[in-house]
């Protein structure tokens, strides 16, 4: 049997039809997931630099870094971690769950996300590519403070300040598309107080994205025209003032931290009353406390800058100011306690790393109350003890918040239950190398070791040798938590829709995996619940 030449339509390449979809999409699934594995493959990136830098420390001397390369790492380190992978982790999580929690058909604006997304592969890349300049990367910090930045910066800082922007666009138009998705296309009958939690953190996390991306945008922008447009914003040589830029990055920096930490306490208060099996002790408190902590994380910057001769009245404000922030912060943690307390749980992998994030959380939490006492800042400001602070801080706050989000939530993205078994092994040797690699920082800080140095006399030895062992199993741990994902995506046994007895919303009532279009027609809320949606049924360990 001859086929006509006419019959014969020439196949359209594999490849171009698989770029062409990933290019294009508008689908939230889908950009969620670009969003999660860009963020992944920047962990990785970013991770490296980590390695190299506790690589370097790991003895007294230089070793393998020379302070110019190494002050590099550091500077992309921080930056990396800070813009490229918490940021779009969270984003990530925001486009795949806040339509299938809503009961929304899409994001309200399709293709305002794909543009948002794609942004970011353009903007790493010109950071990323800063390495091989002359001159090398950005070497003044991740805070990247003026006159080191503006008059010693390297010739890439131009490069580095065009990231900047491209990232702040992205994260503005990510979140207007999430504040307008929440506020018109939830489903009929779901007041505001009857949303998710982790609804209620990212909206809130998204007006905080709005109001400090273009403080930040403004600063680099100043820099730039420092640098090379004859302005002396920051040049005390032309009446400029650099304790002003300090003012300006950290009326967005702090408010940062909590776009940072804000969706991790919105995907706690998902999983602890799912394995609780108990309903979110104090919704309307947790709510209202999240407000407040948004509301006072853009009256408490200068706790940041207590060294810098700040007028006593002005200590004394942000002192107390600082202190306050940890009632509403304190009233989060009651609540997850409250709720696990007397309720049937169980401790699959997703409320393992729940519960990893209280615990560690408050423990930079008491840090964090330990630096907001100004004369006790005057001896921690700038050493190590800090560095483990904001680890503390943001390690378990953040990573290990999108971690447990990625355990909860895979079985519904993928169809596939994850290995339960590897996922607990991650867990624990996570939380000890966490341990490992932070704690002994706040006691070389107390001993009065200064962060961002290259070199260290012995009497820090012992304990920057403990850390670097630690960051090393940290390092492992991430590897065994990609080989879990992908075999995860391959296969395993089947996740039923409501995968987790004891979970509530409307994601649960879609099969798993979820179809790429999902509720064309507006769900029933509040949902039924139902045990035997489709073949399996929720997980449960007895």
């Amino acid at each position: 049997m001859v086929a006509h030449a006419e019959d014969v339509v020439p196949p359209r390449p594999a490849l171009l039809a698989f770029a062409a979809r990933w290019l294009l999409t508008t689908n939230h699934k889908e950009i969620g997931t670009l969003y999660l594995w860009l963020s992944f493959t920047l962990f990785f990136i970013a991770g490296a630099m980590a390695m190299v830098i506790r690589l370097e420390l790991f003895q007294p001397g230089i070793q393998f870094a020379q302070p110019l390369f190494y002050n590099q790492m550091l500077t992309m380190h921080g930056l990396l971690m800070v813009f490229g992978v918490v940021m779009p982790g969270f984003v990530g999580l925001a486009n795949w769950q806040i339509p299938l929690m809503i009961g929304a058909p899409d994001m309200a604006l399709p293709r305002l996300n794909n543009f948002s997304f794609w942004i970011l592969p353009f903007a790493f890349t010109l950071l990323i590519s800063s390495l091989f300049m002359e001159g090398g990367a950005p070497n003044f910090g991740w805070t990247f403070y003026a006159p080191l930045s503006t008059t010693y910066g390297p010739p890439s800082t131009d490069f580095f300040i065009l990231g900047v922007h491209m990232m702040g666009i992205s994260s503005v138009l990510g979140a207007i598309n999430i504040i307008v998705t929440i506020f018109n296309l939830r489903a009929p009958g779901m007041t505001l107080m009857q949303m998710p939690l982790f609804v209620w953190t990212w909206l809130i996390t998204a007006f905080l994205l709005i109001m400090v991306m273009p403080v930040l945008a403004g600063v680099v922008t100043m820099m730039l025209t420092d640098r090379h447009f004859g302005t002396s914003f920051f040049s005390a040589a032309g009446g400029g003032d650099p304790v002003m830029f300090q003012h300006i990055f950290w009326f967005f920096g702090h408010p940062e931290v909590y776009i940072l930490i804000l969706p991790g306490f919105g995907i706690a208060s998902q999983i602890i009353p799912t394995f609780a099996r108990k309903k979110l002790f104090g919704y309307n408190s947790m709510v209202y406390a999240t407000v407040a902590i948004a509301v006072l994380s853009f009256v408490v910057w200068g706790h940041h800058m207590f060294t810098t001769g700040m007028p006593l009245f002005g200590e004394l404000f942000f002192m107390y100011a600082t202190m306050l922030i940890a009632v509403p912060t304190g009233v989060k943690v009651f609540n997850w306690v409250a709720t696990m307390w007397r309720g049937s749980m169980t401790f699959e992998t997703p409320m393992l790393f729940a519960i990893g994030f209280v615990i560690l959380f408050t423990i930079g939490g008491f840090s964090g109350l330990m630096l907001a006492l100004v004369p006790a800042d005057f001896q921690y400001h700038d050493t190590f003890f800090v560095v483990a602070h904001f680890h503390y801080v943001l390690y378990p706050g953040a990573i290990f918040g999108t971690m447990a989000a990625v355990y909860y939530w895979l079985p519904k993205w993928t169809g596939h239950m994850y290995d339960e078994r590897l996922g607990k092994l991650h867990f624990w040797v996570a939380v000890v190398a966490v341990n490992l690699t932070f704690f002994p920082m706040h006691f070389s800080g107390l001993a009065g070791m200064p962060r961002r140095v290259v070199d260290y006399s012995l009497q820090f030895a012992d304990f920057n040798m403990v850390s670097s062992i630690g960051a090393g199993l940290l390092g492992l741990t991430q590897v065994l938590f990609l080989y879990i994902v992908i075999k995860t995506i391959r296969g395993g046994p089947k996740a039923s829709a409501r995968v987790w007895d004891g979970a509530e919303g409307l994601e649960w009532t879609v099969p798993s995996p979820a179809p790429l279009h999902t509720f064309e027609t507006p769900p029933q809320f509040p949902p039924v619940m139902d045990r035997d949606v489709d073949e399996g049924t929720p997980i449960r360990n007895e």
